[in-house]
């Protein structure tokens, strides 16, 4: 296939990008517009055509969309955080852009899919979401997101656009921008820096490697019937308490570094996703947390050139405002 990805250069979708290359041999232009998050490093080495351009930019889209046999939209600004304190470009991404794509996928008359996220769901006390569960969003993020999928629906409905959804749980594994739980943990415990853990801690996750993630969506890129939406949940929950134990351990931190911060505003407490639906396609995932994890931790203590720019650039400054306290050298 000949694959357009938006947001190719980002944590998922260059690790979307690299199963697709490895185990199908597939055609792919990256379509990314490289914000902070997103980084040519993440491609290196791969055989892709790229084009520096933001998903909310037209005539971008339409040249890079052209001989495409399908879309995959990974472009998104997807930081909750962040999402409180500058909501706008959310809107504009998830908003502006989706729709952009879609207009473009409706011209080209090709396959759609959008990545999304459990967070549109809400949070939830017992049992896992559905696909038929009600999306009930708590942050901008999610909000923005939800808004999203409501739009690509609407394109399926109206103008019969071949679109399919694919809302994943909390990913983990290389390449993630250290903002993110796991990522952020691994390198302050690395440096000696304190480890901020929201709240009580015992905020629940569904815990999904991303190379399982990435083998979901390309099953229901295949496999899955237009017009609908599909959960793609990890195999294990945990606390983020314990991981961030758990990560302590891995790296022979010392405990005394888990540090208890003023929670977000609108904490979700609980994520689950139940996946059955895609599991019917012949999807399973592959990679236990404790497994992954372990995967993950080394692949930071081993890629130093890859995380060490960020932690000496903009990513100082924004840590400081989130958190009131500097990082060391």
């Amino acid at each position: 296939m000949r694959l357009l990805v938006c947001g190719g250069a980002g944590f998922i979708g260059s690790n979307f990008v690299r199963v697709r290359l490895r185990d199908h041999g597939d055609e792919v232009v990256v379509l990314d517009k490289l914000t902070y998050a997103g980084r040519r490093e993440n491609l290196a080495g791969l055989d892709v055509e790229f084009v520096h351009a933001g998903i909310e930019d037209p005539g971008a889209v339409a040249g890079a969309i052209e001989g495409a046999d399908a879309v995959v939209n990974f472009a998104a600004e997807t930081h909750v955080d962040r999402s409180i304190a500058e909501p706008d470009a959310f809107v504009t991404t998830h908003a502006v852009g989706t729709w952009v794509l879609l207009e473009a996928a409706r011209q080209a008359g090709v396959r759609y899919l959008q990545v999304s996220t459990d967070e549109v769901y809400g949070s939830i006390e017992e049992g896992s979401f559905t696909e038929r569960s009600p999306l009930a969003p708590s942050s901008p993020y999610s909000a923005t997101k939800a808004g999203a999928d409501l739009l690509v629906a609407s394109y399926f409905h109206t103008y019969d656009l071949p679109t399919v959804i694919c809302r994943g749980s909390n990913n983990y594994g290389p390449r993630q921008y250290p903002e993110k739980l796991i990522p952020l943990m691994i390198l302050n415990a690395l440096h000696g820096d304190p480890l901020p853990v929201y709240g009580d801690g015992l905020q629940v996750r569904n815990w999904l490697y991303v190379e399982d993630f990435a083998r979901g969506i390309g099953h229901v890129l295949a496999h899955g019937v237009a017009g609908e939406a599909y959960n793609v949940g990890g195999p294990d929950e945990c606390p983020n308490l314990e991981v961030v134990r758990r990560i302590i351990e891995l790296t022979g931190a010392d405990e005394s570094l888990l540090t208890y911060v003023k929670d977000r505003p609108g904490h979700d407490r609980r994520y689950s996703l139940g996946s059955e639906k895609v599991r019917a396609l012949g999807w399973e995932a592959q990679v236990r947390f404790a497994d992954g994890l372990e995967e993950t931790v080394a692949w930071y203590q081993d890629n130093r050139a890859w995380w060490e720019p960020i932690r000496s650039g903009d990513y100082r400054a924004y840590y400081a405002r989130q958190y009131g306290s500097a990082i060391k050298d």
